[in-house]
């Protein structure tokens, strides 16, 4: 009986063309996916910049003399903006398996442009009251709303343009763009905190990124308004019955319990060791905000580098061996990590410590994408991704750095690394349980 995670692709919306079994990608299909790439960089940099800056905006916005309470009522609204995420995963997985994708992912970069808009407008509590964080809420669940949608549908898109015999490669650059966007939004603090004083960026220098986000979403628009349809939605676009629907997805429940249970270590460590990583340098092993700024910022380009390789790695040795060795590595490796990096006190220490922990998520984050696309067929692709990641990232990643900073508040910070540790033995245990009795892969 084969494995999902590691049987030859049985489906391609490419051509025929191969050369030594690995097919050749066209020009049209290079343009496609740069594409939507640049759209999907610039959804994430508007979702990040949110973190980035939170160490700046979040006392324009909550009154307190306590920086931890405010970092964690800021941490709040970002838990609440992935709320949204499953109805946005529900909304825009439907369109994109009814309609087609190029629409889903044209209205979805809109819907984010207008919530960065709005956060680079919204007054302060000093000026506004209550109306402010009320503002900054509204403008996170929109945001939410769009990336709840932005990763199913991203992600069947790249899975049905990529070639066969490189999906888990034309894959893995989803999670590069995604890492892009934390990049884009740390590099424009980095200089930022180069060109402003400390002052000018907690008064008015925090706007200027969700300026810049909002800009950089009509480009976006303007590339995903000329993107062409996959062939694998094309081909089945005279299929209605039940596409795009809930009663079509609860046919899969083994491919919903797999994205469910993949997500769940996935997701936490990766939000752990990226989002939240700037926070705890600076709350924690107490660098200084330029230090942890700077080490982030190089560990994360690391990681980027990271993800065409583990694409490429699976599909050489297969998925199976690369989810098994992040969950393995993960459930040993997390707590001691952290509790290392909670007394690095340089940004050298603080990298070295980073590298092999993002090199773990890498084995998750490099071929996630292709393996939740291959468990549903193309008429329920995008919703079957879209809906339970979403659902799954809602209740873990969107919560990590609030539980993070609440088990820091009460005094017992080391609770969350176990937490961590504890979700990725529970992916580690659905990679070993249930892929072994999937018959085989949709792509």
């Amino acid at each position: 009986m084969a494995s999902i995670v590691s049987t030859a692709p049985t489906a391609s919306s490419a051509s025929p063309e191969q050369v030594g079994g690995v097919e050749k990608v066209s020009r049209r299909r290079l343009k496609a996916i740069f594409s939507g790439l640049v759209g999907n960089l610039v959804e994430w940099y508007d979702w990040y910049v949110f973190s980035a800056f939170s160490l700046y905006f979040s006392a324009s916005f909550f009154p307190s003399d306590d920086t931890t309470a405010q970092l964690l009522q800021t941490a709040g609204i970002f838990a609440l903006g992935f709320l949204m995420r499953p109805i946005g995963g529900w909304m825009f997985g439907r369109i994109a398996d009814k309609v087609g994708r190029k629409q889903s992912m044209t209205l979805s970069v809109l819907l984010m442009s207008l919530g960065s808009l709005l956060i680079a407008l919204t007054p302060t509590y000093q000026t506004v009251g209550i109306v402010a964080p009320v503002m900054l809420l509204t403008a996170r669940l929109l945001q939410g709303l769009s990336v709840g949608g932005e990763y199913g549908v991203s992600t069947t898109y790249l899975s049905e343009m990529a070639t066969t015999g490189r999906r888990g490669f034309y894959s893995s650059l989803m999670y590069l763009t995604l890492i892009g966007g934390q990049l884009l939004a740390l590099g424009i603090l980095l200089a930022l905190q180069h060109l402003l004083t400390a002052a000018e960026l907690l008064e008015w220098g925090w706007r200027l990124p969700f300026v810049i986000g909002a800009a950089l979403s009509v480009v976006a628009l303007l590339l995903r308004a000329n993107l062409t349809e996959t062939d694998a939605f094309d081909a089945q676009r005279d299929n209605e019955e039940g596409r795009g629907s809930l009663r079509l997805l609860l046919q899969h429940p083994q491919a919903v319990a797999i994205v469910v249970g993949l997500t769940m270590g996935g997701t936490l460590a990766f939000y752990t060791f990226t989002t939240y990583m700037l926070k705890f340098l600076v709350n924690t092993a107490h660098l200084p905000r330029e230090q942890a700024t700077l080490a982030s910022f190089a560990s994360l380009v690391a990681f980027a580098v990271m993800q065409p390789v583990f694409g490429s790695l699976a599909d050489r040795f297969g998925r199976r061996p690369m989810l098994l060795a992040f969950g393995v590595l993960g459930t040993l490796g997390t707590v001691p990590l952290l509790l290392a990096l909670s007394h690095a006190r340089s940004v050298g220490s603080s990298i070295l410590l980073l590298l092999p922990a993002l090199a773990i998520v890498s084995c998750y984050s490099g071929i996630n994408a292709v393996v939740k696309a291959g468990l549903f067929p193309t008429q329920i692709r995008a919703l079957g991704i879209g809906l339970p990641h979403a659902l799954t990232v809602a209740v873990f990643g969107g919560t990590a750095e609030y539980i993070a900073l609440w088990c820091k508040d009460i005094g017992h910070e080391s609770y969350f690394y176990w937490y961590v540790a504890g979700c990725i033995f529970v992916s580690l245990l659905v990679v070993m349980r249930l892929f072994h009795v999937r018959q085989h892969s949709y792509l």
